[in-house]
Formats: structure tokens, C-alpha cells, sequence
């Protein structure tokens, strides 16, 4: 067989380019566009809230019986409601509320499902103890537990992240248990225990990388039935208190004028479903890329 002809680069004595960080970042970019179409929704939204005071100078709980009830305009971009209150000033600093308690919940309960994983699915007694438990949780539908803890601890942001944060942590567990089952009878998992490895190091060395992929990826659906479920909260009144604006409560309030003044539905509404698809995108391209079975059709 005749050998390969130089190229170019070859024929002049130059190297061929390697592929830079940059450029492997942008071919995963260009194979995964829900990543970049989500996360950009998602920095958009995030910075809009995060800039409320600077986008809506209206206070948001600045009630004004003259103007109530009016529709969009120069002042109100989207109207008022009820009571006078700028809509627009309540819908950015409603997504404050939303966007941190879907953050605090991915973080605190993708940490402790991640431990109670790790050490459920490793060691047998754990297992049986923990998985009870969880089992127990998910029995009682989620909703139904934030409420209930909701009502035991009374209406603030905190409490609204715990409540929801007690129903997530079981789907991480399970997750994170059924992917320590499989991996912990893995040759290179059981050559390290006959080598006489610590637990404790076989855990973090070579167990825990293992789960880091799907853990991220299950974050970003938590981040977004946090949300959700922190809009159904306050819109049965059990979630934030009434004079913190949040998306649900702002529908709630809104609901008995939808025939005359839709607008008071129809934006905080919007924002809702479109931050929640936005991260559910995200999910979903991060999900492709760090899956490899996914990651080699693409």
C-alpha cells in the first residue's frame, strides 16, 4: 500500500494545529445549541431580576387606588393591578424569589442526596435505613409534604426552600444510589478494595466521579420543579407572604380580574413558563454532552 501524501504542512516542516480549548468548546457549543439557547434565556432573566431596582423604579408594593387596575403604558409597561402596583416592578422582583429558591434547592438537595447516595448505595446498612426512609417521603406527593411543612413552619423564603428541598431529596438519592449499584462492582472498583483501599477513599476516588455527570444534569430538573413547585406554594398562599412579590402570589392576586385586566396573569405566567424551559434546555444539552452513549451519535 502506497503511503499517505504530505501535506502542506507537512511538505514545509510545520506541525499541524491541535485543537485548542476554544475550539472544542465551540464544537460542543455547536452540537448542543439548547445549551447556549437556555443558558443565554436563563442569564437574561437572572440578570434582569437581579437588576430589578435598576429596570423598575416603581416599587413593587407602592400601592396606588388611582391608577388600579390600568392597562399597559408609557408608566406601566404591563399594567397595574388591583391595588395600583406596577406589574412589571412585581414580575423582575418576583424572579428574584423564584430564580433563588430553584438555585437553593438544586444546591442543598443535590449535596445531601449526593451523600446519602453515595453511602446508601455502598454500604448495606445504610441502604436499608436510608432507602426506607426515602421510600416514605416519596409516597406523600410532593406538593402535598411542601404544604404540610409549609403549615407546620409558618410563610417565609427559608421555610418554602426547606419544604420543597424535603420532597426533592429522595429522586437525588435514588439516583444517585442506582448509579453507585452499578459502578460499585467494576473491576477497577473491586481491584481497589482487594488492594485494601480505604471505604471512605474508594468512595471519593473512584465512585464519586462516576456520579458528577447525571448529579448536574438532575440539578437542573430540581432547579426547575423548585420553581414550579414555589409558584403553587404561593399561589395557594402557602408559600411566600403576601407583601413579598413572587410570581405565584402576583397570579393569585390576579385571578379574580383575569376577564377584565388579563395582563395580570398572562406576564408573570410568561416569565414563569420561559425560565422554566429555559432551564429544563439547559438540562437537556447538558444531559447530550455529558452522556457518552448520546455524546458518540452526536
Amino acid at each position: 500500500m502506497s503511503a499517505a501524501l504530505p501535506g502542506p504542512a507537512d511538505a514545509l516542516g510545520l506541525a499541524r494545529p491541535a485543537d485548542t480549548a476554544s475550539t472544542r468548546l465551540w464544537r460542543t457549543v455547536r452540537r448542543n445549541p439548547t445549551i447556549v439557547i437556555g443558558g443565554l434565556m436563563l442569564v437574561i432573566l437572572g440578570g434582569a431580576s437581579l437588576a430589578a431596582p435598576l429596570l423598575a423604579s416603581i416599587d413593587p408594593i407602592e400601592i396606588d387606588v388611582i391608577a388600579r387596575l390600568q392597562g399597559p403604558s408609557a408608566e406601566h409597561p404591563f399594567g397595574t393591578d388591583h391595588m395600583g402596583r406596577d406589574i412589571w416592578s412585581r414580575t423582575v422582583h418576583g424572579g428574584r424569589i423564584s430564580l433563588l429558591v430553584g438555585a437553593s434547592v438544586a444546591l442543598i438537595a443535590s449535596t445531601l442526596g449526593l451523600l446519602l447516595g453515595l453511602l446508601a448505595g455502598y454500604i448495606d446498612l445504610v441502604d436499608r435505613i436510608v432507602m426506607r426512609i426515602m421510600d416514605g417521603l416519596m409516597s406523600i406527593p410532593s406538593i402535598l409534604l411542601a404544604i404540610a411543612l409549609m403549615a407546620l413552619a409558618g410563610s417565609s423564603v427559608g421555610n418554602v426552600i426547606f419544604a420543597i428541598t424535603v420532597s426533592e431529596v429522595p429522586r437525588v438519592t435514588r439516583l444517585v444510589r442506582g448509579i453507585v449499584l452499578g459502578v460499585r462492582e467494576e473491576p477497577f472498583v473491586e481491584a481497589a478494595v482487594a488492594c485494601g483501599t480505604r471505604t471512605g477513599w474508594v468512595i471519593v476516588r473512584h465512585i464519586l466521579p462516576v456520579t458528577v455527570a447525571p448529579l448536574i444534569v438532575q440539578a437542573t430538573y430540581v432547579a426547575a420543579a423548585a420553581i414550579i413547585s414555589e409558584a403553587y406554594l404561593s399561589f395557594l398562599g402557602a408559600g411566600t407572604p403576601p407583601e413579598v412579590p413572587s410570581w405565584g402570589n402576583v397570579v393569585a392576586e390576579g385571578r379574580d380580574f383575569f376577564p377584565i385586566a388579563p395582563w395580570l396573569i398572562l406576564v408573570p405566567s410568561g416569565f414563569l413558563a420561559v425560565t422554566v424551559l429555559s432551564v429544563n434546555m439547559l438540562g437537556d444539552g447538558l444531559r447530550d454532552t455529558l452522556d457518552p452513549r448520546i455524546a458518540r451519535r452526536l
